[in-house]
């Protein structure tokens, strides 16, 4: 079989990871897999360290849809190439090259959708998901019911299929860790990791530090992670009076570092596609609190493996962060279940076993 993976986007998240690692996945096995994407991106310098896989430059702008040669330049490549299976990533990408796949007749066009955020009614939409798009792989069920949230009959949900992220458990337990940070003593530690952005919701937690420190709770709120709010979060610490308990710690190369430093793992996002540091601090046995919402409940099983509370409700957190601060046996248990749940549920050679099954099939 003939793989192409479709992805321009410069910048490395979640989507470009799923690519890279499922592109070198099949190119191992053994099937002829090409990459197209964007010569200046972290995607391509990473996959030239995969000879297997053949890399096609192709770089797109939020205006190639409208310039129909470049939809006919691409359609003739994916026909000179034979591409059987087209996975696609980003929107953007998905109007040029599902139309350009659809008219050189390649048999299985995929939209890979890994964010829980409802697909807008456009007319633009409706004709790429009705014409070009033959199937759509989504990382939750939340992201599934998103996509046909504003249209029930955007896309057939039969063609709709699951397949969580797949996690290295035996990379990550064996990864070294070192503490970015040593409690003091009669203090609890809760971190954070992700994007500073305003979906990540990480003025929550500044909320939460206040409210904390209100009811006399020593604490500690270690956020990791970089972007374009930490100027204003710092400012709303500062305008709160929790500067000294709230840690921006930035890029945090190494999860496990963050891991290794906290009693508890806590996650505000307003919405998550697949929330991968939950299942990495389920993997270090933390216990999870978390907002009951999007995808996450597919992560953090209430009161086994986590405390699930109502989008930011402070008092709830508050609450969530007492138990386990008073019952640091319930914290244990709570940090083992997730264990065992991660490892279950979001294997890696599980998860390959079940996207290979889904692209051979006919």
């Amino acid at each position: 079989m003939i793989i192409a993976f479709f992805n321009t986007i410069k910048t490395w998240g979640g989507g470009e990871k799923w690519h890279f690692e499922a592109a070198s996945h099949f190119a191992q096995l053994g099937y002829t897999v090409y990459f197209f994407g964007n010569k200046e991106s972290e995607l391509a310098a990473k996959i030239a360290l995969v000879p297997k896989i053949h890399f096609i430059d192709f770089p797109l702008t939020n205006l190639s849809f409208l310039n129909p040669l470049t939809t006919q330049k691409l359609r003739k490549i994916f026909y000179k190439l034979q591409v059987e299976t087209l996975i696609i990533n980003h929107p953007g990408d998905l109007k040029v090259a599902a139309k350009a796949a659809n008219y050189a007749g390649v048999k299985r066009v995929i939209y890979r959708r890994g964010s829980a955020i409802p697909i807008k009614d456009s007319w633009l939409n409706r004709r790429i998901f009705s014409k070009y798009v033959t199937a759509i792989l989504a990382n939750s069920q939340a992201t599934k019911d998103t996509i046909t949230a504003k249209n029930k009959h955007l896309f057939p949900k039969d063609k709709i299929s699951v397949i969580y992220n797949p996690i290295a458990i035996e990379e990550f337990l064996s990864r070294p860790a070192q503490a970015v940070y040593h409690a003091q003593e009669g203090e609890i530690v809760l971190g954070n990791l992700g994007r500073l952005a305003s979906e990540k919701n990480q003025k929550f937690l500044i909320d939460l530090s206040a409210a904390l420190k209100a009811k006399g709770i020593k604490h500690r709120i270690l956020i990791g992670g970089t972007g374009k709010l930490l100027p204003m979060l710092r400012e709303y610490a500062q305008a709160r009076g929790c500067q000294d308990e709230v840690i921006f710690l930035g890029f945090i190369g190494n999860v496990k570092d963050l891991l290794a430093s906290i009693d508890i793992f806590i996650l505000c996002s307003l919405w998550e596609g697949f929330g991968y540091v939950l299942a990495e601090a389920s993997l270090a046995k933390k216990p999870v609190i978390a907002f009951n919402n999007s995808s996450i409940p597919e992560i953090v099983i209430h009161e086994k493996t986590g405390l699930l509370i109502p989008e930011n409700n402070v008092e709830d957190a508050v609450d969530a962060v007492e138990k386990f601060r008073n019952n640091p046996t319930l914290a244990a248990e709570y940090g083992n279940n997730g264990f065992t749940y991660a490892q279950e549920k979001f294997n890696k050679t599980k998860i390959y076993a079940e996207l290979t099954a889904y692209l051979l099939k006919a």
